[in-house]
Formats: structure tokens, sequence, C-alpha cells
């Protein structure tokens, strides 16, 4: 009986998880989880937050640089009026509002893009050339925004709220889905979110629209596999969760108390620890100014919540480095920005659709479809079929 392990091709041995392995090359970014540090193309990722606008970084993670000022107008020009609802999308919208609470936003999302996609009539990535892949990307991280908001509404009882031409991405953003112009400083807060979130390396979304380009399928269908993956709880379900742990907490002199019976019991504390970084999330640390900016008893909870958190793992822990990761005061800025906590991971993902794209298009230019194997560990084969 021929050997269950016996391998049928030349097999590599790779850690579960595939975690450190390499597989492939980029020019989009990367994440250096000991220095505390990671890049959009060569500019480091939080210097883009604190210093530039969302079009900016989307112009150069699509288009591969900075613009300047007629640059920055002619992609603007290009891009904003893609966040227009397509005529075929609007008439479906309530019926997939309807079942939001069934299939959970990022679902109703991916359904709601795949009808514009066929809409518009977006092929498959194998026959389109290079610039339409790219209008393509554009078309479809412009909508994202538009879509996730007027869903939102419509499972509120209320109507959506067409997009501004003079606002940009993220006020935008905030106006589509309250109904209001928002403030500048919470505009400017929820940009330097989404700008520190729209790419982070071969994460599991992202490696997912990755696998799905490498066949050759339409960018949407990718972006439809990228919502799949940041959907889980592990990955992107985490900024609400992370809130919902000071709501449990409360108060300060409960801080001590409840860490120490979730850390013995083995809980994970939600908003801390990261696979890749081994010191403090960069991200995380940009966006605890973004809060303390704001300030109030929510922000003072949650700096006091690290730092008990840090300590009390030092001791019941030592030697584990967990630090507080983006989700921890990611959830606490998109609250005080009035944000509600059911489009926490949507939001996340409005920004992330920005980066899958990109890395879609990178993909694109590779004709080399993923394909990795799998070691069978099941019963002895070939086995006599039973008696019917």
């Amino acid at each position: 009986m021929p050997s269950t392990t016996m391998p049928s091709t030349t097999e590599i041995e790779v850690p579960r998880g595939l975690k450190g392995v390499v597989v492939t090359e980029t020019e989009l970014g990367d994440v250096r989880g000991l220095e505390g540090f990671y890049r959009y193309r060569q500019y480091s990722a939080i210097d883009l937050a604190e210093q530039r606008t969302l079009e900016d970084v989307w112009h150069l993670m699509l288009l591969g640089e900075l613009p300047d000022a007629p640059a920055r107008a002619a992609f603007l020009a290009r891009a904003t009026p893609l966040r227009r609802l397509p005529d075929a999308l609007r008439p479906l919208l309530p019926a997939l509002a309807a079942s939001t609470a069934h299939g959970g936003p990022l679902a109703t999302l991916g359904a709601a893009l795949s009808v514009a996609a066929a809409d518009r009539g977006i092929r498959p990535l194998y026959d389109t050339a290079p610039e339409q892949r790219i209008e393509d990307a554009l078309f479809a991280t412009a909508l994202v925004p538009t879509v996730l908001t007027a869903l939102h509404r419509l499972q509120q009882g209320r109507q959506p709220v067409e997009p501004r031409d003079d606002l940009g991405y993220a006020a935008n953003y905030l106006y589509m889905l309250t109904g209001e112009e928002p403030g500048p400083a919470e505009a400017r807060a929820i940009e330097q979110y989404l700008i520190s979130t729209v790419d982070h390396g071969f994460n599991a979304s992202t490696f997912t629209a990755r696998v799905i380009a490498s066949t050759g399928a339409d960018l949407v269908a990718c972006l439809v596999g990228g919502l799949g993956a940041l959907s889980g709880p592990l990955h992107g379900g985490a900024p609400s969760r992370a809130l919902d742990t000071l709501d449990a907490i409360g108060t300060p002199d409960r801080i001590d108390g409840w860490i120490r019976e979730h850390v013995l019991a083995g809980d994970r504390i939600m908003g801390f620890g990261h696979a890749v970084y081994r010191t403090e999330d960069p991200r995380s640390r940009m966006l605890r100014g973004v809060a303390e900016s704001f300030g109030g008893e929510l922000v003072d909870l949650a700096v006091q919540v690290e730092t008990r958190v840090e300590a009390i793992l030092a001791e019941l822990k030592p030697g584990r480095e967990l630090h507080t990761n983006v989700e921890f005061y990611a959830g606490v800025v998109m609250h005080l920005c009035g944000l509600p906590r059911e489009m926490f991971t949507p939001t996340f993902a409005a920004a992330r659709a920005i980066g899958w794209s990109a890395n879609i298009l990178e993909q694109a230019a590779d004709p080399k479809i993923i394909r990795p194997a799998a070691r069978y560990t099941g019963p002895a084969a070939p086995q006599p079929l039973p008696t019917a």
C-alpha cells in the first residue's frame, strides 16, 4: 500500500500559516517588525499619515509616486466623479441593506461591488491592459465609501446621502455617513486613520486578493475575496472588540482586577499583540496621539489600560513582548469622530481596498498563478470501494 506521506512532487517545508515565508517581490511596501516601522513604497506610512492627504497616498499606491499640485488636481478630476452610485445599483441597495443583518456589512459590500462591476463591464485582469486595470481600480476604490455609507443609512431607515465633489475622501465619507459636514478635526483624524491602514505587508486579506489576482480574475472579484478575509475577527474585526474591552472595564479602579482575571484565564486581550511587530505598533502610537488631541474620559481610560496591560503582562507573562496594535486606539478615534461600532471594520475596509487594489495591479503583471501544495494526512490510498 502506498505511504500517505510519499510526495508526488518536490515538497518544501514551511512554517504553519506561512509565517515569515517570502512568496513574491513587491514595490508597494513592507513591515519591519523588530523596528516598529512600515512603509508605502519608499515613504514612511506614518510620515504620510501625518503630512499628506488620503488622495495623495491613493495616487502613490496606484500610480507609483506622490503627486505634485497639477498631478493631484488631475487625479481628483479623474477619481471624484467615480464616487457616485451607478444607476443600475441604486434600486438594488434597499434589498442588500435589508440582508446586512444576516450577511454582515462586508458581505453586502461585496455583493454591491459585484453588481457595479458587472454593470460597468469590468473584464478579467488577464484580458485587460494595464491602463484599464488602473481605471477599474479607481472605479472600485472610489465607490467603496459611497456604497458602505448608503447601505448603513438604508439599514437605519434613512436615505443615502449623495457624495459631494468639494469634500476630500475622509470628510466626504463622514458626510455621507452622518448627513452633516464634519469638523476639520474629525475629518483629519479619520483621514489619518485611513492612511495608516491602507496597506500593511502580506496580511491575510492582501494575500487573498493577490491569490485571486494570480488566476486572472477581474479586479472586483479580487477585492471581494479580500473583504471575505478581512471579515474575520482575527483580522479586521478587532477595533470594536477593543472598545468593548474598555466598556467592560468601565472605570480606572477596575483596570487591574479585570486584566489579571482575563490574563490568568488565558483570554486574549483584544487590541494587544501583533503577528509581526515585536515593538510598539507605529500605527497605535500615532493614533494614540490623535486620540489625545481630543481628550476626555475615554481617552484617559484607554491610556491607563494600555499602561497597566503592558505592566501586568510583563509580570504574569515575562519575556513576551505585547503592546497595543492598531485596533486599540483606532476604535477610540473612530468613536470620538462619531462612527458607530458596526462601521469600524467597514471603515477599515474602505482604506484597505486601496492597498488591495495596488497589490492586485502588481500581481496582475506576474503571469504565474499562486498554487501551493498541501500534505495529505488522511487514510492510505487507494482503498477498495465499499460494497454498495
